[in-house]
């Protein structure tokens, strides 16, 4: 995950070290800028997340990038520069 953060703030980020996976919070409409990367999957409206508590992990999900209470979620087109095919990322920032 340390690749991502030199792309900017790509945040809220909720990861899960137990099974390797980081789910970022978007708006609603994600999936138009999203939907044709391979690495990523854009979830409905409305799918449950187990989230903790900001500061707290549970079941091995803790906040990479917390939310800071302003509603502000990850900028899909900056998510999508991020794993885009002229992604800057190095190659191990996808596994």
């Amino acid at each position: 995950m340390r690749p991502l953060g030199r792309v900017g703030a790509l945040g809220p980020v909720l990861v899960c070290t137990e099974i390797q996976r980081a789910w970022w919070l978007t708006a609603l409409g994600a999936e138009g800028h999203l939907d044709d990367l391979p690495a990523l999957t854009v979830r409905p409206a409305r799918w449950p997340l187990l989230c903790p508590q900001v500061g707290h992990s549970t079941y091995g999900r803790g906040w990479l990038e917390a939310p800071d209470g302003s509603g502000t979620l990850t900028d899909p087109i900056a998510l999508g520069a991020a794993f885009g095919p002229t992604s800057a990322l190095p190659a191990e920032a996808f596994g």
